[in-house]
């Protein structure tokens, strides 16, 4: 797996940080101003301003993060520069060869980027987020499982209902890319919606962790920030988004987005992939789950980061009998060769961690769960 140069590494890593200032610039009018709330002894930033010659608030992020309290501070000196990014984004895709999503996929994911998705901490899931990582790693992941027709967003509950701030109508926002678009009603509740399809059969949809009983993960979750869409509840989803990290997607000028840590995406689709079902369009997303593991696996390992493979292992193995089955079976969908590179790196990484691999089934052969 060929790592990118480190001229176009450095490269994206200013892209990623120019777009994330211009975005903090450009979703926050200079007309208003930040202000601290506290709820439940923490503090949360939010942006104020007057709408109809009434106070209105919108949800920014924890006072916490440093992150934001410097994009705070410095408000009024960021710039946006539109042009100059996207000159970054063709030189990072035509001379790095890093991928870019297909128009129309990054023109969704944009317009629910502008309008605030990922500032109210939804997490880019599935085969749009691995299209990012190969910038985030600094390596070229195989671009034959970047291919896709639907865009993933998940949320968890809990954030949903806390944050007190919403987003546009879902429905409005992504008629304003291709007025076909329309909301598909839940099978368990004809008045919520989780998926919207347009005339070509390209979907969108809202998951949320399912941590609870089974009797939930046919029923579709109200979410009071997503602007009137519901979501899907899964399994192993908490999992996968605990802990994201943010980036930027090659479309245009740049578009910051949030996506599961690349680790546990990858441990996430060996344990997924053990849920196919067995005929042909399970064993095709079996394969292309299998792959995408396996790509991911081989960048951590390169870019020297068992530790952090070894950690989200450790935490998957510990929850219990059905996480450890589903990895083990997971691993049994790789060929031999690969398997025994990704056992390797995990190896190595509980080491570094000070967890002994056998604990974890690890002693030659497949793990035992």
């Amino acid at each position: 797996m060929k790592e990118i140069d480190l001229v176009y590494r450095t490269m994206f890593a200013e892209l990623d940080q120019r777009t994330f200032d211009a975005a903090f610039t450009s979703e926050f009018s200079p007309d208003g101003l930040f202000v601290k709330q506290k709820a439940k002894n923490l503090e949360f930033w939010y942006f104020q301003t007057e709408v109809d010659g009434k106070p209105f608030r919108k949800y920014v992020g924890p006072c916490s993060d440093e992150e934001i309290n410097s994009r705070v501070a410095k408000f009024n000196e960021l710039k946006n520069d539109l042009k100059s990014r996207r000159k970054l984004v063709s030189t990072l895709v035509r001379n790095a060869y890093l991928p870019s999503p297909e128009r129309f996929t990054g023109d969704v994911v944009a317009a629910l980027s502008n309008v605030g998705l990922f500032r109210l901490r939804a997490v880019l899931v599935g085969t749009v987020a691995y299209q990012c990582y190969s910038g985030l790693l600094g390596v070229r992941l195989p671009s034959t499982v970047m291919q896709t027709g639907d865009a993933d967003f998940a949320q968890f509950h809990s954030i949903s209902a806390a944050v007190e701030d919403s987003l546009p109508p879902i429905l409005e926002v992504l008629k304003k890319i291709d007025p076909t678009f329309r909301d598909v009603p839940h099978q368990s509740d004809g008045r919520l919606s989780t998926q919207f399809e347009n005339s070509k059969k390209f979907k969108v949809e809202f998951l949320t962790p399912n941590t609870g009983s089974d009797d939930y993960s046919g029923r579709a979750a109200k979410m009071p920030a997503l602007g009137g869409a519901s979501a899907q509840p899964l399994r192993f989803l908490d999992f996968l988004i605990q802990d994201p990290v943010r980036t930027v997607m090659l479309h245009k000028s740049g578009v910051p987005v949030v996506v599961p840590a690349p680790e546990r995406y990858a441990v996430h689709k060996l344990i997924v992939s053990s849920r196919r079902r067995n005929d042909a369009s399970g064993y095709t997303k079996r394969e292309k789950d299998t792959t995408q593991a396996v790509s991911l696996f081989e960048a951590l390992v390169q870019t020297r980061r068992h530790g952090d493979l070894g950690m989200v292992f450790a935490e998957a193995w510990n929850r219990g009998p059905s996480w450890r089955e589903g990895i083990t079976v997971g691993l049994s969908y790789v060929d031999e060769d690969k398997r025994g590179l990704m056992e390797d790196g995990l190896r190595q990484g509980l080491i570094e961690i000070g967890e002994a691999p056998e604990d974890f089934g690890l002693t030659g052969g497949l793990p035992k769960p």
